[in-house]
């Protein structure tokens, strides 16, 4: 099986899954809004702080006038506002890994039960929040500072840890262990079952980013057709039905997302496939490295 034909072979055995339970779907539509809601008033205190900095920086140094600097409240704020995305975020991540588990072991899960397993796993993710965001901030502020060749090399430091750290929650919120442990057996499953090369940088994302590219260029059709005959409300359309389209394939990897995390958890952890997943497919959803003729083993 090529890599594109396993990359659609288990968008579909995903959305196999979902489609059993279609209101979960909706799990990383409320994610996204909540993050938006809660983290508004860290930014709103991140700009008071600037622009209360800005003029007491004017008042006193003419020279200065012109710079606009957050201060240590400002910087607080902004740190809360990623940490309160990553919980969010986690949050009902954990919602939707607890309900495609219920689902794959006979269960039948709702939008319900998934939020309130999250909720029991309130206090338990909080600290895996906290790693996540610190890491995240961490990365960012190095590649920021980093010449061309450093940016590289932190990006793929990015890219091991988004590996290394693939299971973490489904082996927080399943088995309830601690974050520790949750890392020492993400990354030595990750190893040990499939190897160190992701098929297709990512299948679900590879179906995913064709289809967002696919709704965009009809949409792009719709906004160049009111631009050139002046018929705006055409344009407008357009431009409308992007985003939204952009929005629904968004939500609609997340969800899928989750769905695959979890049953490589199981099959990882129990050398199980799940409802919905070959057995061959789950084990073919990465493939060891090969080594060349020239290679040191």
């Amino acid at each position: 099986m090529g890599t594109f034909a396993r990359s659609w072979s288990l968008t579909k055995a995903s959305w196999g899954v979902l489609r059993e339970d279609k209101e979960l779907v909706a799990l990383p539509a409320i994610s996204a809004v909540a993050s938006l809601v809660f983290v508004t008033p860290f930014f709103a205190i991140a700009a008071l702080t600037a622009s209360t900095n800005q003029a007491s920086t004017s008042a006193s140094s003419s020279s200065s006038s012109g710079d606009i600097a957050l201060g240590i409240p400002g910087y607080i704020a902004l740190f809360m506002a990623y940490l309160v995305v990553a919980y969010i975020t986690i949050f009902f991540q954990s919602a939707l890994i607890l309900a495609a588990n219920e689902r794959m072991t006979g269960g039948n899960p709702t939008l319900k039960s998934a939020l309130r397993g999250a909720w029991s796993n309130a206090g338990h993710i909080l600290p895996w929040a906290i790693i996540s965001a610190t890491v995240s901030i961490a990365l960012q502020a190095m590649q920021e500072r980093a010449g061309f060749i450093g940016k590289i090399v932190i990006g793929l430091v990015g890219v091991a840890w988004t590996l290394v750290t693939m299971l973490v929650l489904p082996i927080l919120v399943i088995e309830h262990v601690g974050v520790k442990e949750a890392l020492t057996r993400s990354g030595a499953a990750f190893k040990r079952t499939w190897g160190e090369n992701v098929v297709g940088n990512g299948a679900i994302g590879l179906i995913s980013m064709l289809a967002m590219f696919a709704g965009a260029l009809v949409c792009m059709g719709l906004i160049l057709i009111g631009v050139s005959t002046g018929v705006w409300p055409v344009g407008l359309l357009g431009a409308i039905l992007m985003v939204v389209w952009i929005i629904l394939v968004s939500v609609f990897s997340t969800a899928l997302s989750g769905v695959f995390r979890t049953a490589l958890y199981r099959y990882a952890m129990f050398g199980e496939s799940s409802s919905g997943f070959s057995q061959d497919l789950i084990e073919h959803a990465f493939k060891p490295k090969k080594l060349g003729k020239g290679s040191i083993a």
